[in-house]
């Protein structure tokens, strides 16, 4: 027996009076609350509006359970319905006892967001990127539900870190009294570690239009396909795991959507068109601008346009050049009589003849 191990929790619900707090439950719930954190925080950054995360995870959030759950039921559906099922058809409703398909999950949380995005006219892609690592995260932390449920564990191991199951539990060996690989843990810290590389492959690579989501799903796929193939609980069946082709359900779909998250990476590889992280209906004047600045466009100019077109307001606003009026800067101009020369030769006249009378008495 190894000296060292992971003991299985002595228990996975506690009561609150009549209330019931499974643990399963407040894993999943935990996760929410990060990943809808970290994403709010990556969102604002992008210079989305405050809270729009937080509005889109509520429909994302009910869409994913359903979606796990369906996904779940469809793939354990001997669990319900078969006919030496353990568990009532009715209790395929019981999420709160587990069995959540992850694949479910992201493909009708999916739906939700998209539905959301729709209704507020952001771009899918921005909104998928920003959540990506967030997602990771809330992965690492709801397994830690199957550790308290005694599920997702590999096969045997004497490794310090093996995981003690109880006897009898589904997909343990008869008469093995020993540990088994810790599936969970596994992919725990398999999540952590994706959910840091995306933020740095963000940041470093600058990936949008959806490119970061898919570098998501690639690097979860690869990471759960190896781990699936550890374990030893049933997927599929009452008391064993459905193979096709010699590999459990769960690694074909990860092989599928590894494929695909591949595909996508290289169709869009050259796409840069502008991305809305801003609904219409809450941008502002300086939104606006700063949108046309991104796309290329020069914002107008009403000021200057205003002093080109109409020259006449900018005479009336004192901007224009003064005219011949003003030059004497309110000096009074000399009147006609007194600066005219012919008026002068006339006085000069009337002199000469008052000289020539006067002379003519004195002879």
């Amino acid at each position: 027996m190894p000296l060292a191990s992971i003991p299985s929790p002595s228990q996975g619900v506690w009561y609150l009076g009549p209330i019931p707090l499974r643990a399963y439950a407040l894993c999943i719930v935990l996760g929410v609350i990060v990943a809808v954190w970290l994403s709010e925080r990556r969102w604002r950054a992008r210079g989305g509006t405050p809270g729009t995360m937080v509005d889109i995870a509520v429909p994302a959030v009910i869409f994913g359970l359903i979606g796990g759950r369906l996904y779940h039921v469809i793939t354990d559906w001997q669990l319900y319905f078969g006919p030496d099922a353990p568990n009532k058809p009715y209790e395929a409703l019981f999420i709160w006892n587990g069995g959540l398909g992850i694949w479910g999950a992201v493909a009708l949380g999916g739906v939700g967001v998209w539905l959301s995005c729709r209704k507020r006219g952001l771009s899918l892609g921005a909104v998928a990127d920003t959540v990506a690592p967030g997602i990771a995260f809330a992965q690492a932390i709801g397994r830690w539900g199957n550790y308290f449920n005694q599920e997702l564990f590999g096969g045997p191991t004497t490794l310090p870190w093996g995981l003690e199951i109880e006897p009898g539990r589904a997909g343990t060996i008869e008469g093995y009294t020993g540990l088994y690989h810790p599936a969970f843990l596994y992919e725990s810290l398999w999540n952590v570690a994706l959910g840091f590389a995306l933020i740095w492959a963000g940041r470093r690579f600058t990936l949008r239009h959806g490119r970061l989501f898919a570098l998501y799903v690639a690097g979860y796929t690869v990471g759960r396909f190896w781990i699936e193939g550890l374990r030893v609980d049933p997927v599929g069946g009452v008391d064993h795991a459905v193979h096709f082709l010699g590999l459990r359900i769960n690694q074909w779909t990860a092989i599928a959507l590894f494929v695909g998250a591949l595909v996508y990476l290289w169709v869009t590889r050259n796409k840069d068109t502008e991305e809305i992280v801003v609904a219409p209906s809450e941008q502002t004047p300086g939104d606006s601008a700063a949108s046309a600045a991104v796309a290329g466009e020069e914002p107008a100019d009403e000021t200057r346009s205003s002093e080109t077109d109409s020259p006449g307001k900018a005479e009336l606003s004192g901007k224009a050049e003064p005219s011949g009026r003003t030059e004497t800067s309110g000096e009074a101009a000399p009147s006609d009589a007194d600066s005219s020369p012919e008026g002068a030769d006339e006085d000069g006249a009337e002199d000469d003849r008052a000289k020539a009378v006067s002379e003519e008495k004195k002879t």
